[in-house]
């Protein structure tokens, strides 16, 4: 089975570097600025995405958002695209996190080239996606997320099929609104209890093996005691993300009022130009406001 991959950032180039490692022969797009190093690493290159789909039995996208998704994948602006070189009877994985109904718009447009497509999102940031531990989310056929189920897994240490096409994103928006609320809730207890002169390792130690423990705590206040805020997920990719979630839910008449809070703590936190730093910066936000900073 030979994989075209598009979209080398952050998330896709490691993704990319563990469907080599696990034996897949994979192409890559020659003008990525990592095609160098994934070609070093075994990868071939294609000049141009319908080359790189001609080649593929299966091409995945690792993009930002649903307008790049849309300009790779359906040549949205009149650019080169995967469809006008997509061959019948492959399929189309996109692992970005967009909106759902750009997810379904996609899935119409390869069905009528005789494509499957899936909608397959992650969640687990930067170091889950280098070892391969991601949780992905697929919408789709079921007998196309079979026949991909084993390479995904190369990336993935849960691969669960939620739904038809879209209900992978919107299991991701679901994964969005709890991740940041969470990461609020956390900033709102942390900034407290430092403020109140009660240390915040000792906090940690005491509250993570009981009912308020969870990942993102685990995972983020450590990276908040050392004050470092390298972007394993960026403030403003989550904020992309929650743009999708309002959207989606307005659409549904939905309400997600915590979810319009947070995300006003997020735009407030990249107007003060750390829309690069990781999510957990949210704590930024509420230090400020306490003039108390959280740190060992």
């Amino acid at each position: 089975m030979t994989i075209g991959f598009i979209g080398l950032g952050i998330m896709g180039g490691p993704m990319a570097k563990n469907l080599i490692k696990g034996g897949y022969k994979l192409i890559v797009p020659a003008k990525s600025g990592k095609a160098a190093e994934l070609k070093a690493a075994g990868a071939q290159t294609a000049d141009s995405y319908k080359s790189l789909a001609e080649q593929s039995d299966v091409v995945i996208t690792m993009l930002p958002n649903s307008p790049e998704v849309k300009a790779v994948l359906l040549g949205t602006g009149g650019g080169d695209s995967v469809i006008e070189g997509i061959k019948p009877g492959s399929i189309v994985v996109d692992m970005s996190s967009i909106a759902p109904a750009v997810s379904q718009e996609a899935g119409a447009a390869f069905k009528g080239k005789s494509v499957q497509f899936l909608d397959a999102p992650v969640s687990g940031g930067e170091p889950k996606a280098i070892d391969g531990s991601l949780a992905i989310m697929v919408g789709g056929d079921a007998a196309a997320f079979e026949k991909v189920k084993p390479l995904l897994e190369k990336m993935g240490a849960s691969v669960t099929l939620v739904g038809g096409i879209g209900s992978g994103n919107v299991t991701k928006l679901a994964n969005q609104i709890i991740v940041a609320l969470n990461i609020a809730a956390v900033s709102e207890a942390f900034v407290l209890a430092a403020k109140a002169g009660v240390d915040p390792v000792k906090v940690f130690d005491a509250i993570k093996g009981g009912l308020a423990g969870s990942t993102v705590m685990n995972a983020k206040i450590p990276m908040i005691l050392e004050g470092n805020f390298r972007p394993g997920f960026r403030i403003e990719l989550h904020i992309k993300d929650l743009q999708n979630a309002l959207d989606t839910a307005h659409n549904l008449n939905v309400p997600v009022p915590l979810t319009a809070n947070v995300m006003e703590t997020l735009q407030a936190l990249k107007t003060e130009g750390f829309a690069k730093n990781d999510h957990s910066a949210i704590i930024r936000f509420y230090e400020t406001l306490a003039k108390k900073d959280v740190r060992k």
